[in-house]
């Protein structure tokens, strides 16, 4: 199925708006893992295995594996998810942004070696460092539009014909990029007005919404605003607030514990 499809059934099968997103410091693990090789495989595929219940998509953040020289082991971990987990989408979390011809190499980075689901793009440079992640037929593209960072206002609220930036991205996204149909657009937490006005631009268009958790952004608000008529179209991600909530070998439980205790949350306002 494509990723969209897979998202939906996901969404109804699960009954899970939850979003796990994945980012291993290899400083936080438990002393059971410290200095073993495969450490990053060996946590993140136990939070994968513990909160796979609670969840309807995965998010690793590829930065923390590839400054970890760890590229090899989340291709693992995705080839895990997809094995062991069928059905719960995989968003690779790399914000890549570039020429066409660079995008294209990009796109297969996440999608030919990675195996991802879906992929965060950055659209500053336009629709042609967009297009080539459109060839892979099936695959999403997470388009960056009012990002959950405070300095996400410099640019995205800059005026553009009388309208904020941001605005002028989730339209062109909506109407001229979704050529594919399978386009999504990252949408913060932290700026609940924000996602109300995104998804009145866009419609049932998916949201990838950061910002809960750690990051302090309100449920009750974030849900209200970006659900979809049908009480989904988001996916409501939650990173270190979830992986990081035990300290002790028991690291796995307590994140199984924080990831129903986040789903239930958020269904609470579908």
């Amino acid at each position: 199925m494509s990723f969209i499809d897979t998202l939906n059934a996901a969404w109804t099968r699960t009954q899970s708006l939850l979003c796990v997103g994945l980012d291993p410091e290899p400083s936080k693990f438990p002393g059971a893992l410290k200095n073993r090789p495969d450490a990053i495989f060996d946590f993140c595929r136990a939070i994968v295995d513990a909160t796979a219940p609670y969840a309807s998509s995965f998010k690793p953040q590829i930065a923390y594996f590839a400054a970890n020289r760890a590229e090899d082991q989340l291709e693992q971990l995705i080839a895990h998810i997809h094995e062991q987990h069928p059905g719960l989408p995989v968003i690779l979390d790399a914000k890549r942004g570039d020429i066409g011809s660079t995008a294209e190499q990009y796109a297969r980075e996440a999608f030919e070696r990675y195996d991802a689901d879906a992929v965060t793009v950055n659209p500053y440079m336009g629709f042609d460092s967009i297009e080539p992640y459109l060839a892979h037929e099936g695959r999403g593209v997470i388009v960056l539009c009012r990002t959950s960072n405070p300095g996400g206002s410099d640019l995205q609220f800059l005026n553009t014909d009388g309208r904020p930036l941001y605005h002028v991205v989730a339209r062109l996204a909506a109407e001229k990029w979704n050529a594919n149909g399978q386009l999504g657009l990252v949408v913060g937490a932290t700026f609940p007005r924000e996602v109300e006005v995104v998804r009145g631009i866009v419609g049932d268009m998916p949201l990838l919404i950061p910002g809960i958790g750690a990051q302090g952004g309100d449920v009750e608000a974030t849900v209200r605003a970006g659900r979809t008529e049908g009480g989904a179209g988001m996916l409501i991600n939650s990173s270190r607030a979830i992986i990081y909530a035990g300290k002790d070998d028991d690291f796995a439980a307590a994140a199984a514990v924080a990831a129903k205790k986040t789903r239930d949350n958020i269904n609470l306002y579908r």
